[in-house]
This record gives structure tokens, sequence and C-alpha cells, in this order.
């Protein structure tokens, strides 16, 4: 129960804090100009209740962690117990520093709703908040079994790895509401501006697929080992499972680089009907990435509660 618990709270805290960070880096490289002022509305409003959902499921994952090391459910209204966790343990202290900083990110996000904050500063805050708090679960994780050198490759690969999924699964979210948005027209979003904005998303896409590919194959060499250790362990299988997943997504992105988007951009401005069609193929093939990257994330989850296959 308490390890079904844990999982279900890391899947939901590592959807949190990757919506968090897609939201945050999205206007950063996706508008050539000003962010359209609607999408900009609701940008805001979705990065306070990510970093609320953040929290909340960050606190979640702590109380099922302590659970599990402590042995039992009950021995977390022990307040020694607690605090020796918090105190003594590098989960613990990593932990309490994330918790406060996802304080502040919700203080931050609920200041931009309320405030005439300057678009590009704020966009930068959130945007260095919400990478400060998904890179640090590199701290918690399979990354502090290394010490010295190999233990601090291992961290910057894991974080490498963290940031690169967050802000192409993250940024799928904004994405997709565009795509529907500009559908029914209550944005203001020229086509050419939607095809600027498609095309600035798969420059951002090459970057993150180097990345994850590169700290993956890091990361895997310190998990798994060996092809024995992918093939004939719980974690590789489950591994693989997840590179299945990652495949699947990178086929429908490159589907939407070298098919859907180039079809679009060749499309005059008066072809208005053949345009929503593209668009919406465009926007199902978006939600179709959601979904494998969720999967992906729920695979994640599952492999952190387990022992790596190089220890096996």
């Amino acid at each position: 129960m308490i390890e079904v618990g844990l999982i279900i709270a890391r899947l939901l805290h590592y959807l949190a804090t990757t919506a968090l960070a897609g939201l945050s880096f999205f206007p950063l490289y996706a508008y050539s100009g000003a962010e359209p002022e609607v999408l900009g509305r609701w940008r805001h409003k979705w990065l306070l209740w990510t970093a609320i959902a953040a929290l909340l499921s960050g606190l979640c994952w702590f109380t099922f962690a302590a659970a599990n090391m402590s042995g039992s459910m009950r021995d977390l209204a022990d307040a020694e117990t607690l605090w020796t966790i918090v105190h003594d343990m590098s989960f613990g202290h990593v932990w309490a520093l994330r918790m406060l900083l996802a304080v502040l990110t919700i203080g931050v996000a609920a200041s931009g709703l309320r405030s005439k904050v300057a678009a590009h500063h704020y966009n930068w805050m959130m945007s260095l908040l919400t990478a400060v708090l998904l890179a640090s679960l590199a701290g918690t994780g399979h990354a502090q079994i290394e010490e010295g050198r190999l233990g601090i490759i291992h961290v910057v690969a894991d974080a490498a790895h963290l940031l690169a999924a967050g802000t192409w699964l993250g940024g799928l979210i904004p994405l997709a509401v565009i795509l529907h948005r500009s559908k029914i027209r209550d944005v203001n979003v020229r086509s050419e501006d939607l095809n600027c904005i498609l095309t600035r998303f798969s420059g951002m896409g090459y970057a993150a697929v180097a990345t994850l590919i590169g700290s993956g194959l890091v990361n895997s060499w310190f998990l798994v080992g060996s092809f024995s250790g992918l093939l004939d362990t719980a974690y590789g299988q489950i591994l693989l499972g997840k590179l299945v997943l990652f495949v699947g997504m990178l086929a429908l992105a490159v589907a939407n680089r070298f098919w859907l988007v180039p079809s679009m951009s060749k499309l005059r401005t008066d072809t208005a009907g053949e345009l929503a069609m593209w668009s919406t193929r465009l926007r199902r093939h978006v939600l179709g990435e959601q979904f494998l990257g969720c999967a992906v994330l729920l695979a994640v989850s599952i492999l952190g509660t387990m022992q790596p296959a190089v220890g096996q």
C-alpha cells in the first residue's frame, strides 16, 4: 500500500513539475514578439495552479517516502521520526528546500496574476524557479548512489534529463491550447504567427531530444550497466518499455515537423477550412505525444521505487 501510494505521489509530482516548467519556459522561445494577451492570462492562471499542485504532490511524496523509510504510516505521527528524516538524511534536506522553493514559486505566480509585473522579468523569474524545482529532483533519486566525480556526473545528467523532459512534455500543453484556441478564433494568432510558433517549438524539440538521448545514455550506464541488466531484470524491462514510449513520442514529433507543419505553412490564407483540418490533425498528434509522455512519467515513477539493474 505504501509503495503504491509512493508511485502515485511521484507520478503526480512529475506531472505537476513538468507542466510547471513547460508553461514557464514556453514564452522564452515560442514567440517572435509579445505573447497574445488571452494566452498570457490563461498561462499565468495555470502557472499558479500547477505550482500549488507541485507543492501538494511534493508533500504527498515526502509522506509516503518517509513511511517507506520508517516502515509504517503510523510512524509519521512521531515527531522524532520526522525530524530524523528531515534533519539527518540527504533526502530530507533536499525535500525541505524543494518545498520552500515551491512555496516561493506559488508566491511569485500569484503576484504575476495580481500585479503589473513586466512580462519579461516575470517570465525569467518563473523559469528560473521552476527550473531549479524540477532539476533538484536529481538530488533525491538514484543519482545519489555514486560519490565523488561520478556522483556529480550522474546528478548533472539526471538534472539535464529532467529539464529537457519538462521543456518538451510541459511545452506541449500551451502548444495544444494555441492550436485549439486558434481554431475557435478567440486568440489573435495569424496563420504565419502559428507557423512561427510551431517552427520555434520544433527547434526547441531538437535540443530537448538530443539532451534526453545523451543524458539517458549516461543514466543507463550508471543504473543498468549491461545488456543483460537491460533484458534480464524487471528494472531493465520497464526501462525498455519507457524507451518504446519515447520512440512513439519521437515518431509523432517527426511527423509533425516534416509532414504536418510544412503542409500547413504551404496553405494560402484564404483556405481556412483546409487549414483547420491540418490544425486538427496536428492537435491530435500533440495530444498523442502528451498521452505517451504521461505513460513515460508513470514508468519513471515506478523505476524510482526499484533497485537499479546494476545492483542486481
